[in-house]
């Protein structure tokens, strides 16, 4: 275990921790055009480029830098790179598969560079980077083509070798964290695992891995089908240092769902909803103040280690949320009864068993 990863326990033990908001909330903000995600070195690329933030890490790394520093300063502890759809499968809608490993060694250096020149300004709250992984633009779970439910655009071992490219990246980079987010489809998150641990065998050694993933309706079920206890059993064998939800509902909405992981997750528990539902322009009007009344109130009921924001969420929010649960000791994690936990969409615990003999006995 690194000196950072040691750290961040301990933090981790001592009270709640905050991650960052929206990046590409904040990107909106700026109003950027074509040329501006163009830059000098991509001027003359065949296809349009704008939308594609990822590369903002290369061509606009000013704007990038100052929007982790704005988080950092309103009090987040993890920030997040900018690298959500930097897989080559993802990257295709741009012709840009080439450039995804340079976009995630680019954007954890970036956000490295700038957790670091914080940690040197409060060296009391040491700051760490999350490398962020999203579900990508293809799904393992669900065709494409509603007359052929069986047909998909990618396989699994695709999936996988795009995710440890990435992955690969981001720890050249300088990340301190996997994280493996807004989680749609299991199946495309197991293939993330499956790159995850390819690439830790392979460098000899581990770093913390945080899984959250997404709901797609108040039944609380994934794009994939399943519930939230479903997921849990399907990806609790990485041992991550957290597990939780983002994105999807406002705190809320969410907080039923929370009180779910909350309970049967054996580890730390990471939640960062929206500010709220979006609004028919598709924005997001929850305040900061809000918005941080609830989790304020989860986090006195005992559900949170980590915290921040998903879409719509600014360095206000963040803030806001920081002074709210400053003071609220972390969730307890609990000690859970072994037993065989199995999981589809729906999962199923055995809690136990009777020995063969027993079940083989005659009848008297």
């Amino acid at each position: 275990m690194t000196l950072a990863q040691e750290k961040l326990e301990e933090l981790a033990a001592e009270r709640i921790l905050i991650i960052d908001g929206a990046m590409g909330t904040m990107i909106q903000k700026e109003g950027l055009e074509e040329a501006d995600y163009r830059g000098e070195r991509f001027a003359d690329w065949p296809s349009d480029l704008k939308g594609n933030n990822d590369l903002l890490v290369i061509t606009k790394p000013d704007i990038i830098g100052k929007i982790h520093g704005e988080f950092l300063a309103a009090g987040a502890d993890i920030i997040e790179t900018d690298t959500f759809n930097a897989t080559r499968i993802s990257m295709a809608d741009y012709d840009m598969q080439e450039y995804a490993r340079e976009i995630n060694v680019a954007g954890a250096a970036l956000a490295r560079r700038v957790a670091d020149e914080w940690t040197l300004k409060t060296p009391e709250k040491p700051r760490f980077v999350a490398g962020s992984i999203g579900p990508m633009n293809q799904s393992l779970s669900v065709s494409p083509d509603v007359n052929n439910p069986g047909y998909r655009s990618v396989s699994f071992d695709e999936v996988k070798e795009a995710y440890k490219e990435q992955i690969d990246g981001l720890i050249e980079g300088g990340v301190d964290i996997i994280l493996i987010e807004t989680v749609f489809d299991t199946l495309n998150a197991k293939a993330a695992i499956f790159a995850t641990e390819e690439v830790f065998d392979e460098i000899g050694r581990r770093l913390p891995v945080m899984m959250s993933c997404t709901i797609t309706d108040m039944s609380g079920r994934n794009l994939s089908g399943q519930t939230i206890e479903a997921f849990w059993h399907s990806i609790r064998h990485v041992k991550p240092f957290s597990v939780g939800l983002n994105c999807a509902f406002g705190a809320d909405l969410l907080r039923s769902h929370a009180v779910t992981i909350a309970g049967i997750a054996d580890t730390h528990v990471c939640v960062f909803p929206n500010a709220g539902l979006p609004n028919e322009m598709g924005e997001y009007d929850e305040t900061p103040e809000t918005m941080a009344g609830h989790l304020k109130g989860w986090a006195d009921e005992g559900l949170l280690n980590i915290v921040g924001g998903c879409c719509g969420t600014t360095p206000d929010h963040i803030r806001e949320i920081t002074e709210q649960v400053k003071s609220v000791s972390p969730r307890k994690i609990p000690t859970l009864e072994p037993m065989m936990k199995l999981s589809g969409i729906d999962p199923v615990q055995i809690a136990s068993l009777e020995p063969i003999e027993t079940r083989l006995a005659p009848a008297e």
